[in-house]
């Protein structure tokens, strides 16, 4: 009893100085921080944002396509509506469907990629004749498509649409980092030990591919927002709904840029654009992170920028060497 406490104490010690590695090379990372920052502002936004606007983003007003101004900081819409709270309920569908649609996705790459690549044979077969399905079909029209048949127009049917289109990559590359991984001697020494399938895989053989879901799963929240957007832009979702990209829809059905209401469709725009830079930024610091040689030629890259001197040494004729001179 007291070697399995004393163990699991080293256990606890053990996983805690990883976290806090991890957490230092993450806050280290100029990218991951500048990521970060910018995926907490707009999460913060999207849940206490409608409790500092409580403003119906729907409600009509007298001032129609108003620039912005003290009353309305965002301006207004051709029928009155406040940009700003608009954009802060927008923020709320948009970024929550991107993050959903990208777990769920990467859920369903998990488990497919990791399964082929860990059994093989029939299993392998099977399962990589579905993903290649998917791979050979074109994502965007095919969700345009099925978009544009399903009957019931909404949030669920973009979330379905895109989770069922977008998951094959991350599953490809997934099994084949997983084939590279079943004959190590770590995993072949678990299977000996009489460990099961589902522990190996998900305890031996995913902690080792942590990075490359994680830059799949912010890679996939990206196309997810930018997908549902151009979805709800094309009018396939709830054009009733408050979204960034029922805005957009709004604002081109409008002739918005004709009538040089900038600000109806230029808020949205900036917001998605700064999110999936943001979130691009937090997949390269990732990538630097869980690749030694890039990591190593930014430490060497540093140090050369510390040994540089601050200001080119100055000689005088005496100084010059002799062959120089």
């Amino acid at each position: 009893m007291q070697v399995t406490t004393s163990e699991t104490a080293t256990g606890l010690s053990a996983r805690s100085l990883r976290l806090s590695d991890l957490w230092r090379l993450l806050t280290q990372n100029r990218k991951v921080s500048f990521g970060l920052i910018v995926l907490g502002f707009f999460l913060l936004l999207a849940i206490v944002g409608p409790l500092i606007v409580p403003q119906d983003p729907n409600a009509f007003s007298p001032d129609r396509l108003t620039p912005p101004s003290a009353s309305h900081w965002l301006g207004t819409t051709q029928t009155g509506q406040d940009v700003l709270a608009q954009v802060i309920v927008g923020t709320r569908i948009s970024v929550f469907m991107g993050i959903a649609i990208g777990v769920m996705t990467m859920l369903i790459s998990i488990v497919i990629g990791l399964a082929s690549g860990y059994y093989g044979g029939w299993v392998d077969e099977i399962l990589s004749m579905i993903t290649n399905i998917f791979l050979v079909l074109p994502t965007l029209p095919l969700a345009i498509l099925l978009a544009a048949f399903i009957a019931y127009k909404g949030p669920l049917t973009i979330v379905i649409v895109l989770t069922v289109t977008g998951w094959s990559w991350g599953a490809r590359v997934l099994r084949a980092q997983t084939l590279s991984m079943r004959s190590r001697e770590c995993i072949e020494s678990a299977r000996a030990s009489g460990e099961s399938d589902w522990r190996i895989i998900f305890y031996e053989i995913l902690p080792n591919e942590i990075a490359i879901v994680a830059a799949q799963l912010l890679g996939t929240i990206i196309y997810a927002i930018l997908a549902e957007t151009g979805l709800e832009f094309l009018g396939l979702g709830d054009i009733t709904a408050v979204s960034w990209g029922t805005m957009l829809y709004w604002a081109g059905n409008n002739d918005a840029l004709l009538l040089g209401a900038w600000w109806w469709f230029l808020p949205p725009g900036l917001c998605i654009a700064l999110l999936g830079a943001g979130l691009t930024f937090i997949n390269f610091g990732i990538d630097e992170i869980a690749n030694p040689r890039l990591r190593g030629k930014r430490k060497q890259k540093r140090l050369e920028n510390d040994k540089r001197p601050a200001t080119p040494p100055e000689f005088n004729e005496a100084q010059i060497p002799v062959e120089q001179a």
